[in-house]
């Protein structure tokens, strides 16, 4: 999964993309690199970043994701918290939905994804994005989050939702601690039986780890997706999709050797 963030504040690439013509270019640029699918966002969820109207949001997405329908078949996700703008976007031919909120924010959203039967990341986040690494503390983190998934899974099963992937939100409402705990028991998310997704690219955990800046995580990145492949993740959410394909080929490679 490539991420277009279409946003003048993300912490990655904030403003690079926010002119609809480059947004164009990049969403060219990873599905030639071999995404399978692009992340599209018009609201930054880095910590601290302020929310961002209905209307701003729509009026950044909207347009490049009719663009990139008029020339590509490329499947297509719109990140959002709001069922309007998902509504909209799924109405101009995206694929899926990827709600950071878990789909608890929007209490219509459920109505959206039902009405469209398309898949949904329900992703977990400790508060919003203003207030998540405002001290965020668990008990036992893994414990808590299969809590929160067995929650949402009942909630969205219960409304006729079935095509759903879970993320348990690396870096949303986490310490270092947490994420690498996370990440080291990933294993036991599979447990649902859905997909699971992963999105650690160029995140601060790997900077504390690595002592690197934003710019030269990719080692670290490239380390994360490796390690949530072979856990069983099956989808990765990445600024860097031509070296997380060409990682993600050589260890499926790895994995499958000797297997016929």
């Amino acid at each position: 999964m490539g991420v277009l963030n279409i946003t003048p504040d993300s912490f990655s690439d904030g403003g690079r993309f926010l002119d609809p013509q480059q947004a164009l270019q990049q969403a060219g640029k990873m599905e030639k690199a071999g995404a399978a699918i692009i992340d599209i966002g018009g609201e930054s969820s880095r910590p601290g970043a302020p929310a961002v109207s209905e209307q701003e949001e729509s009026d950044r997405v909207l347009p490049v994701i009719a663009a990139l329908r008029r020339n590509s078949a490329v499947p297509l996700s719109i990140d959002t918290c709001k069922a309007r703008v998902a509504e909209e976007a799924l109405r101009l031919g995206v694929n899926w939905v990827n709600d950071i909120s878990g789909m608890r924010l929007d209490p219509q959203m459920s109505l959206v994804v039902k009405k469209w039967n398309c898949p949904v990341v329900v992703m977990h986040m400790l508060g919003t994005p203003q207030t998540m690494q405002v001290d965020p503390h668990y008990h036992d983190v893994i414990a808590e989050l299969h809590i929160f998934f067995s929650e949402r899974i009942q909630y969205l099963t219960a409304r006729g939702i079935r095509k759903i992937i879970l993320d348990p939100g690396i870096g949303f409402g986490k310490r270092l601690e947490d994420n690498l705990v996370i990440l080291r028991r990933m294993e036991t998310f599979k447990c649902y039986g859905y997909p699971l997704l992963v999105g650690t690219s160029r995140k601060s955990f790997i900077g504390t780890v690595t002592g690197r800046n934003v710019e030269e995580r990719m080692a670290g990145t490239l380390a994360s997706i490796a390690w949530s492949v072979a856990a069983g993740v099956s989808i990765v959410r990445t600024h860097d999709v031509a070296e997380a394909s060409d990682a993600m080929k050589v260890l499926a490679g790895i994995m499958t050797a000797g297997s016929t």
